[in-house]
C-alpha cells in the first residue's frame, strides 16, 4: 500500500547567503537528494510546497526599484505567482536531477502554479503580521521607512525587522480537485509555493488580492485536499521544545492534541515562528486524524527509522 505524505519546505531553505538562481537551484538540489529517501522504497508518494517569504521581498524590492510609467511594479499577488513559478521551475529541475540519480526517473516531475481562496473579510487584513524579505538592523530602520512609507514593519523572532504584511489562512486550494490524476499517474507533485496566490471571490471568478498566506497553513490545507496519509513540516530544528532555552527545556516527541492545546494556552511557542507551524500541524490532524509531524531536514533519516522529531497525533 502506497502513503501519500505533503512536505513542507521553508522559503528560507532555498535562500541562501547567495541570493542568486544559480546558488538557489543549488540549495534546491541539495535539498532534494536528502528527501529521496522519503520515496526510494516505492511505499510513498511526495507531494512538495514551499515558502517564498525572502524570494517575494527580494523581487518586490527589484519591482520597486525599477518602477516607472512605462515599467511599473508589479502587485504583491503576482509577484507571489512570479516567485512561485520560478521556485517552481528550480524545483522541478532539482527532483528531476534527484530521481535520476536514485534510479527513480520514471516518474514525471509537475509544478503547478496555484491559488488559494481567502475571505475577504478575514480579520488579518486590518493586522499585518506576515514577514517577507530581506531582516534590516534597528540603525537601518529611518532609512527604510523614508523609503518605504507605506510599509509595515516588525521586529522577527529576535534576528532583525522585517516588512509584514496580511497572511489570511486559506479556506481552499482552488486546482486541488485537478491534482488526484496527476498524483494517480505517480507524479511527483511541487504545488501550492508560498502558501498559493491568495484570491477572493469575484462573480463567476477570483481577483488576487495584496497578501501573503503562511506557507505551513497552506500545507495543511493541501495535505487534507490531496488525501494526505501524513504532513510533514520541515524547519530549523530536529524537535519543537518546551520551556526553550531554559534549564528546564524539554523536547517534545510523540504529543497529543490535547497535550499540545495546553502548551499553546501556556505561551509555550513564539508567534513569529514556531507558533504557526504548530497550529498549522494541529489543524490538519483535528481535520483529517491523522499525524503530522514538525522537524529538520537534517533529521530525516532518524524521521524514518525511528519516527524521531514531534509527531502531533489526534
Amino acid at each position: 500500500m502506497v502513503s501519500r505524505i505533503v512536505v513542507a519546505l521553508g522559503g528560507n531553505a532555498i535562500l541562501t547567503k547567495d541570493p542568486s538562481a544559480a546558488a538557489q537551484k543549488k540549495a534546491l538540489e541539495v535539498t532534494a537528494e536528502q528527501l529521496m529517501p522519503l520515496i526510494k522504497d516505492n511505499d510513498r508518494q511526495m507531494v512538495v510546497t514551499h515558502g517564498n517569504g525572502p524570494q517575494v521581498g527580494n523581487l518586490l524590492l527589484q519591482q520597486l526599484g525599477s518602477d516607472s510609467e512605462k515599467n511599473p511594479a508589479m502587485p504583491l499577488d503576482t509577484v507571489g505567482a512570479m516567485t512561485q513559478g520560478e521556485i517552481g521551475f528550480w524545483t522541478v529541475q532539482a527532483f528531476t536531477r534527484a530521481m535520476a540519480n536514485n534510479g527513480l526517473e520514471r516518474y514525471p516531475v509537475i509544478s503547478a502554479v496555484t491559488q488559494t481562496l481567502v475571505d475577504e473579510n478575514d480579520p488579518a487584513f486590518k493586522n499585518a503580521s506576515k514577514p517577507i524579505g530581506p531582516f534590516y538592523t534597528e540603525e537601518q530602520l529611518p532609512e527604510i521607512k523614508k523609503q518605504f512609507p507605506d510599509w509595515e514593519l516588525m521586529e522577527d523572532a529576535g534576528r532583525g525587522y522585517r516588512r509584514v504584511v496580511p497572511s489570511p489562512k486559506p479556506l481552499e486550494i482552488i486546482e486541488a480537485k485537478a491534482f488526484g490524476p496527476i498524483l494517480e499517474s505517480g507524479s511527483l507533485l511541487i504545488a501550492s509555493g508560498g502558501g498559493g496566490i491568495p484570491v477572493i471571490k469575484d462573480g463567476n471568478g477570483y481577483k488576487g488580492v495584496e497578501a501573503v498566506i503562511d506557507k505551513d497553513f497552506s500545507a495543511a490545507k493541501l495535505a487534507e485536499m490531496v488525501g494526505a496519509d501524513e504532513l510533514l513540516i520541515l524547519t530549523a530544528v530536529d524537535n519543537v521544545f518546551v520551556n526553550f532555552n531554559k534549564p528546564n527545556q524539554k523536547k517534545l516527541e510523540t504529543v497529543t492534541m490535547a497535550e499540545m492545546k495546553a502548551y499553546i494556552k501556556e505561551g509555550q511557542f513564539a508567534a513569529g515562528s514556531m507558533l504557526p507551524k504548530v497550529e498549522a500541524a494541529m489543524e490538519f490532524v483535528t481535520r483529517t486524524g491523522r499525524p503530522a509531524t514538525i522537524t529538520s531536514l537534517e533529521n530525516l533519516e532518524d524521521f524514518l527509522n525511528n519516527d524521531s522529531g514531534t509527531k502531533i497525533i489526534p
